[in-house]
């Protein structure tokens, strides 16, 4: 990839940073969305009067904050399912998309929507309370999905006398239960707050002088979003096998698809898979034109120096750098459905642009959420529960693991009877 071309890739893709909240019960969550969309612009001055006025009404200090994204609460009285709720706001720098999703266990599959497409992650703890197990649980499944940064976001510091010292001390015994887990990667950052008061939110404030850090919106104008992207590893998976039926172009066959990692040429030595089909690439077309070249995440189409037989759910990668290639899997999977999921029973996998059938031949362990213990052999996965499987598939996959590649890592779970989504997995 040359200089220009990197340039344009950074301006358009940091230009957006989605992240992800959770939290325990009365951590402050609502709150500190509340104090970023207030104290960044991102709201409406008539919202802001409103919700002020009923505060004025409740008598409780900085009850607006909390108001202004709480409208979710009628909704959720009512019986309406919420899985997850998206909130947005920008500043000069960068563009965000919040997921505030549901911190409870039984919450575990509304989280995991949430996170996955997440770049960062803010875990909330509240000083007075310290690390909980709710907290160790937000934490795993986050890095579980692979968000490259996590900041932890030590809340309501205006209640514990903004004392350094107990600040000092989450850290130490998050960090003790953090270098436990069985995932690698990332990194975490640790921000003393207060929400009510705006201390290390936007504003600095003037209560902490000892935290020399960045403020939460520092991190997050900041934080790396290139990383969640593989631009190692050239994978197209194919989408549409594009045959206008027009006189000038009744030859034409184009391979249309997105660019989920790496980069691509003209002229790059190509391999089909899985079949196996080589050839190299011809030309490079978009909507604006043609081009030399082509990266990760732009949607483009392909064409061939070779006539192959390709279609739908095929993967177009570098020949000197193939994925794995596999009938078999073992997968991280978290269940989303009602109904269980037991060894021996048959569905779908969804991966990239494939669709297959697949058996899950074992239920090697189940992760106890709460306290990481794995269970080994359960006889099910309830829902919210996730567990180490293997799978046999109808017919191979092109794919890499989870932890390299999100996007060819990753599938979902459906249900062939109902064509409902029952699980999201990630390959180990």
């Amino acid at each position: 990839m040359n200089s220009i071309d990197q340039n344009i890739f950074a301006a358009t893709d940091t230009e957006l940073l989605r992240f992800t909240t959770a939290g325990s019960v009365d951590d402050g969550k609502s709150t500190l969305i509340g104090r970023l969309l207030v104290d960044t612009k991102g709201v409406f001055e008539d919202q802001l009067d409103a919700a002020k006025r009923i505060e004025a009404k409740k008598g409780a200090k900085g009850a607006y904050l909390a108001l202004l994204t709480d409208g979710l609460q009628a909704e959720r009285e009512q019986g309406i399912t919420i899985d997850v709720a998206y909130r947005y706001f920008a500043t000069p720098k960068r563009k965000f998309i919040i997921a505030d999703t549901p911190g409870h266990e039984q919450y575990t599959r509304n989280m995991v929507t949430g996170a996955s497409t997440a770049h960062l992650a803010v875990i909330l703890i509240d000083a007075r309370k310290g690390v909980l197990t709710q907290s160790r649980r937000h934490t795993y499944i986050s890095r579980l999905l692979g968000i490259p940064h996590i900041v932890v976001a030590i809340n309501k510091m205006d209640l514990v006398g903004y004392a350094q010292e107990t600040y000092e001390k989450i850290v130490r015994d998050f960090l003790e239960f953090y270098e436990k887990l069985d995932v690698t990667g990332g990194d975490v950052t640790f921000i003393p707050i207060s929400a009510l008061e705006g201390d290390m939110v936007v504003e600095r404030g003037h209560n902490m002088p000892w935290y020399e850090g960045p403020t939460l919106l520092e991190k997050l104008e900041t934080a790396p979003v290139l990383v969640q992207i593989n631009a190692e590893d050239f994978r197209f998976p194919v989408q549409l096998v594009s045959r206008p039926q027009t006189e000038e172009l009744h030859d034409f066959r184009g391979y249309m698809g997105r660019i989920e990692s790496g980069s691509v040429k003209v002229g790059d030595a190509i391999t089909v898979l899985p079949s196996g089909l080589t050839s190299r690439i011809k030309r490079i077309i978009t909507w604006d034109g043609e081009l030399e070249e082509a990266f990760a995440p732009m949607s483009v189409t392909l064409t061939l120096e070779d006539e192959r037989d390709i279609s739908r759910g095929d993967m177009i990668v570098h020949t000197d750098n193939p994925p794995r290639v596999e009938k078999e899997l073992r997968a991280m999977l978290c269940w989303m459905h009602e109904t269980p999921m037991v060894p021996g029973k048959k569905y779908l996998i969804k991966h990239t642009t494939t669709t297959v059938k697949a058996m899950v031949t074992a239920l090697e362990y189940r992760v106890d959420i709460n306290t990481l213990e794995h269970i080994p052999a359960p006889p099910e996965l309830k829902m919210n529960e996730i567990g180490l499987v293997n799978l046999k598939l109808l017919k191979p996959i092109a794919c890499d693991a989870y932890e390299k590649n999100r996007a060819t890592g990753g599938f979902i779970v459906i249900d062939d009877f109902t064509n409902m989504t029952v699980g999201a997995g990630m390959i180990r």
